[in-house]
């Protein structure tokens, strides 16, 4: 029984009628039941009714929540915000950024503390508490938390009635309404509710909430909102409002109304008793409870010691005093932190498909969802009529801005920046005062003053002194920067005069058809020739517009694949390090060229479905026409970059594309040219694992990549469960180098069992496999039909592994070459090995050098591998770069393959068999008569000296940084 089901019980038990009345929950279908034990019938109590419906409403969690699990509860990850008691004469210096820290002499107050009576106010009439805040600093969670204490009977227990309401929903109303009214038409179960009668002082158990205030137009002049003391009247909900507020209506009745910076003054300084701002979390301890609360939810999860080390990055890099630790000063940074992260680290195939854009879409929506930027039109006006999205305002002005830091590499900018990207061209009164509004209560949501100088700002203006500001978060300059393209805010004047004339053409063309038709018989005919003309433009504008939307491709092709980004890390990684900071080596100065490749990611997730209709809601369309249009350009831009060889960092940042885009189609057009995926040395993780699997699993079942690398990308068991779909279009796999055990040889044997799997070379070389796990990965041999070559290098086989692999390899009749190096096998192991690869019909080539085999076993190897039958097939034995005392036909290959792993292998054991190396080429030189012979030894001296030498380099190295752990660090 999840938590929500726990509470509710605990509630129910706590308000358990007086009467005898028992309350049963079912769980099944979420219903409640009453069985009454009193022998008189009774009325429900309407107060605990309304507990109860409320405590389900404001437990309720958005969508955007349940990404964490949905297995807690708002209370379980609530933390209380910095709140501070303010003075009326302190609101004018309030309004400067909440990003600058400042030390508090207050000390923090609760919602509870602020409803108890100083001496300066009058018995007899409840307490108006105005609380306040920019945006994103946590009003809503903190009424949404006030009401379900409250319901629980925690907090404000001296309030036997709590009304909340909807500044935003009273706002919609065009109809008068009495206050009863006004409170059963939400709130049905109170329509006769006698607290709200107003007769004697019964309203001063009342508290009334107003969330949101700034959505109405509240007047307080006496002419143009009458006086009223009757809960019945009927008057238009703000002079209602405004009557509570006066203490005209019900004045025994408490208020608090929560409302941002900019609506301050909307209430006269006389009808408010108290004034609290929320501050956000001021320190990183508040905001280190907060990732806690999100990232620890289950002390027994299995991700929970992943969570903790996360934490703790966390804080390490909060008390940096870095610009993250600035940002997560508004608690819904803090928010969108986790919901990163989470998305980071602990993917889950069973949840639904989250994307990268999908969590900044709806982090914008959580916070400006049905948000409106209001033009101070009159109270009666309906809200429709004379507000405009706040989102689109955001990306018309704040885009802007971050559209032009991309386009001219910049990440920070100066206050006359500011004032001419965000409001330059305002000249109208309104327009100003839109601005005002603005930039009183969103933009410093936005943009905070840098407190990283040496990062984001260059030097010349480090020595100017100048203050710059920078985007709260690095990514959302580049989310707003394609939100701006994409909406097609980028036109120049001549495309946005187009678009206009086009549309007041095309609406008019059918009204000149009839005109046409009407004087067609009085106006002679080649004077028509104009009239088409009319009809041509709108076809002409579609022509630009499409124009318009191959260049927005063209765009994203070209800042995805940039030359000077080619090798910098993948950006899920860049993600992630702007969340945890940098460990080791620190960046010295600022870099000029700043890397923006989220951006063109973020212009293809934006074209998804899911975040069209998220922001549909927010007053931003992207017409569906437009998404067909940059979709057909992008994919032969892309098809073009991809003929061209990319380093491992660019195919998974093109991988990462393909997923935001979420377009089945688009995904399989583009890997149809691909025929290699090259990821070695990409750190992946369960979410890059699970996007792979996901982008391949929209190809046909017919498509199959040639190769897929894989090696040293630290993949574990989980990992690989997650790559099986991924597994199904691969021919030659290459897993090596991973700390794959035992257990991962149960997901491997179960891939090379299944009928779909086509995987032909399969190569495990350094995974601590074992003999158990070779075991295990044998047992697939006899019903594999695919498998030709495996390489089991370095998986500690030993000489058991060896023979249980002799034993199997007459069950699989497909397999071609065979390594088994470096496995310490010895010679016993080997010659049975050996024997039974010569009696395979296709095994040509077995591998085994680098295993501790004597000089009479690797002479018998040699002499076993001749076939036993002219007819037969000769196996070519690699044990050394000798054969007897003659040079190996293939000793540059085992040269070649020591090198490029021996960095990883046991250095002792390597310098002990190259000298064996040498030692047998030495006896094989004094064996030669020819000049030519010795010449061709020495040469192969010389390559195993070098390999010698460069394993000693190596080994000298480790040991100086052993000695000098901090020398990275300098």
């Amino acid at each position: 029984m999840n938590l929500l089901h726990r509470r509710v019980i605990h509630l129910l038990k706590a308000q358990r009628w007086k009467m005898g009345m028992q309350v049963a929950l079912c769980p099944a279908t979420g219903c409640y039941y009453r069985i009454f034990c009193s022998s008189s019938p009774s009325e429900p109590d309407p107060i605990e009714i309304h507990k109860r419906k409320l405590f389900l409403w404001f437990s309720h969690l958005p969508q955007e929540e349940k990404q964490f699990g949905g297995f807690f509860s708002p209370e379980t990850m609530h933390v209380d915000p910095l709140i501070l008691e303010r003075d009326a004469q302190e609101r004018a210096g309030l309004l400067s950024s909440p990003f600058q820290t400042q030390t508090h002499c207050r000390p923090s107050l609760t919602v509870e503390q602020l409803f108890k009576h100083t001496d300066t106010w009058r018995d007899g009439l409840g307490l108006n508490v105005l609380l306040y805040g920019a945006v994103g600093t946590g009003k809503s969670t903190v009424v949404q938390k006030l009401v379900l204490d409250w319901c629980t009977g925690t907090p404000l227990s001296h309030f036997k009635l709590l009304i909340p309401f909807s500044c935003e929903d009273l706002s919609q109303l065009s109809k008068v309404t009495s206050l009863r009214d006004m409170v059963s038409r939400k709130y049905l179960h109170l329509k006769k509710h006698p607290l709200l009668t107003g007769e004697g002082n019964q309203a001063k158990d009342v508290l009334f909430i107003f969330n949101g205030m700034e959505k109405m137009q509240l007047d307080f002049r006496i002419g143009a909102s009458e006086l009223c003391s009757d809960p019945n009247e009927a008057l238009h909900p703000s002079v209602v409002v405004v009557n509570l507020l006066r203490k005209y209506l019900l004045p025994e009745a408490s208020i608090l109304v929560t409302t941002r910076l900019s609506a301050l003054d909307c209430i006269p300084h006389k009808y408010v008793s108290r004034y609290a701002q929320i501050c956000g979390f001021n320190d990183p301890e508040r905001q280190r409870a907060y990732f806690t609360s999100r990232l620890l939810q289950q002390s027994d999860s299995p991700h929970n010691e992943e969570a903790q080390a996360l934490v703790e990055l966390l804080y390490l890099n909060l008390q940096r005093e870095s610009q993250l630790a600035a940002a997560c000063f508004l608690p819904s940074y803090c928010w969108l932190t986790c919901a990163i992260l989470h998305f980071l680290h602990f993917t889950n195939v069973k949840a639904p498909i989250r994307t990268l854009t999908g969590i900044y879409t709806s982090f914008l929506r959580l916070n400006f969802g049905g948000e409106v930027l209001g033009s101070g039109a009159g109270a009666n006006t309906p809200i429709q009529e004379h507000h405009s999205s706040l989102m689109l305002y955001v990306v018309r002005t704040v885009g802007k801005l971050a559209f032009e830091g991309v386009k001219y590499k910049r990440t920070s900018f100066s206050e006359a920046d500011l004032e001419q990207w965000i409001g330059g061209k305002t000249k109208t009164d309104e327009e100003l005062r839109q601005l005002a509004m603005f930039r009183t209560d969103v933009l410093d949501f936005f943009l905070a003053p840098c407190v990283e100088s040496s990062k984001y700002i260059p030097q010349e203006l480090q020595e100017n002194n100048e203050r710059q500001y920078v985007f709260a978060v690095p990514a959302m300059q580049e989310y707003l920067a394609a939100l701006y393209v994409v909406l097609g805010e980028n036109k120049s004047a001549l495309e946005k005069l187009t678009s206009q004339v086009s549309i007041a053409i095309g609406q008019a063309s059918e009204d000149v058809n009839a005109l046409i038709n009407i004087f067609s018989k009085f106006i002679p005919l080649r004077i028509f020739a104009v009239f088409n003309l009319l009809k041509l433009f709108p076809k002409l504008y579609e022509k630009i517009s499409s124009r318009t939307k191959g260049s927005i491709a063209k765009t994203m092709a070209a800042e995805m694949f940039r030359t000077e980004d080619s090798y910098n890390e993948d950006v899920l990684d860049q993600v992630e390090q702007s969340l945890l900071g940098v460990h080791g080596p620190q960046p010295q100065q600022y870099s000029e060229r700043k890397p923006f490749e989220l951006y063109p990611i973020f212009m293809g997730g934006l074209l998804q479905y899911g975040n069209r209709v998220l922001l549909q809601q927010l007053g931003c369309s992207i017409q569906s026409a437009t998404v067909a249009q940059i979709t057909s350009a992008i994919r032969k831009y892309l098809v073009r970059e991809l003929n061209k060889p990319q380093p491992p960092e660019e195919l998974m940042d093109l991988l990462v594309l393909l997923y935001e885009f979420q377009n089945p189609r688009l995904t399989a057009e583009v890997l149809a040219s691909v025929r290699a995926i090259c990821l070695t040395s990409i750190r992946m993780t369960s979410l890059k694992c699970f996007i792979l699997s996901s982008v391949l699993s929209c190809t046909p079942a017919s498509y199959y990549l040639e190769k897929l690398d894989l090696s040293s990308c630290l993949l574990t068991n989980d990992m690989l469960q997650m790559l099986w779909p991924a597994f199904r279009h691969v021919r030659n796999l290459n897993l090596q180098f991973n700390s794959l055990g035992p257990e991962s040889c149960i997901l491997l044997r179960d891939v090379l069992l299944d009928p779909k799997s086509v995987i032909r070379s399969l190569k495990l070389c350094d995974n601590p496999l074992l003999e158990s796990g070779a075991h295990i990965l044998l047992e697939s041999l006899p019903k594999n039909q695919s498998l030709t070559y495996l390489s089991l290098m370095h998986t500690g086989l030993g000489d058991e592994g060896a023979l249980d692999l002799a034993k199997r390899l007459q069950q699989h009749k497909m397999l071609q070459e065979l390594n088994v190096a470096y496995n310490n096998i010895g010679d016993d192991a080997a010659l049975i090995l050996v024997d039974a690869c010569r009696e395979h019909p296709s095994i040509h080539t077995v591998h085994l050098y680098l295993n501790p085999l004597s000089d009479v076993g690797k002479q018998s190897l040699y002499v076993r591998g001749v076939p036993r039958s002219h007819n037969g097939q000769r196996v070519k034995v690699l044990a050394s770069v000798t054969e007897g005392a003659d040079i190996s036909e293939n000793w540059h290959p085992i040269l070649s393959v020591i090198r490029e792993n021996a960095s990883s292998w046991d250095h002792q054991r390597v310098k002990q068999q190259l000298k064996v190396f040498l030692k047998d080429l030495e006896w094989g030189r004094q064996q030669q008569q020819s000049l030519w012979k010795r010449l061709h030894f020495r040469r192969v001296e010389k390559g195993v000296r070098q390999t010698l030498k460069m394993l000693e380099d190596d080994l000298l190295q480790s040991k100086i940084e052993q000695v000098t752990p901090e020398g990275n660090k300098k």
